[in-house]
């Protein structure tokens, strides 16, 4: 899982500052330093639970069972590519200018959409990273799951917002905002899913009604 992570960091660095053609590229230093720092966490609490773990490491077009959702991944995959070489070229070019008050706004949204993941996946022993439903699931309701159904994806809309101010570049959130709406493509199949085979899934939505964010949607 480390290895992972920081085979990660290392990937979406190389992206960010080939795309921009320099490594004097602040932003996108503050940015991974934030989002290791911030996803910390999250990450020994997966290492700390190993069937969780092995539920959150299945992603992907080729670990969903079912065709909506296989493209629906790789739409989003396809989307978060673009959304961090959008970035690197926004700073080569200057396209934007993002002020350094708005940069720190977007390290700190990266920071609560973390912490939101970590807060999901403690109240949430079936929090998978494909769309199912497993052997003993129950419909968990309490912590954030009591004020939308969907607290995963809100932690990723949390993410998504701060990420393009976060590397300086207001041109990110067009993907991001692409990103932001294959998530709710995804939620409301998941959501029919759920309604059919997971018992008292239904119930639960009656009582809770907002999918993603509260007063809103």
């Amino acid at each position: 899982m480390l290895i992972l992570c920081l085979a990660g960091t290392g990937l979406i660095a190389l992206v960010l500052f080939l795309a921009a053609g320099t490594v004097r590229y602040w932003q996108a230093w503050v940015y991974l330093a934030v989002n290791d720092i911030a996803a910390v966490p999250y990450v020994r609490y997966l290492l700390d639970n190993p069937r969780l773990l092995e539920a959150r490491m299945k992603a992907g077009p080729t670990a969903e069972q079912r065709s909506v959702q296989k493209g629906i991944t790789l739409l989003g995959f396809i989307s978060i590519v673009v959304a961090f070489i959008v970035p690197g070229l926004d700073d080569r070019f200057g396209w934007s200018n993002v002020p350094p008050w708005l940069v720190v706004t977007g390290d700190l949204l990266i920071v609560a959409g973390m912490l939101m993941v970590y807060r999901v996946v403690k109240e949430n022993p079936f929090g998978a990273a494909t769309v199912g439903v497993v052997e003993d699931q129950r419909v968990v309701s309490t912590g954030p799951y009591g004020v939308v159904r969907n607290p995963m994806y809100a932690s990723a809309l949390v993410y998504l917002i701060g990420m393009p101010l976060a590397l300086g570049s207001y041109w990110t959130l067009i993907p991001s905002a692409l990103t932001v709406l294959g998530l709710v493509w995804r939620l409301l199949d998941e959501e029919n899913f759920l309604a059919q085979n997971l018992p008292g899934y239904t119930e639960y939505c009656t009582r809770v009604r907002w999918h993603l964010v509260p007063l809103i949607f």
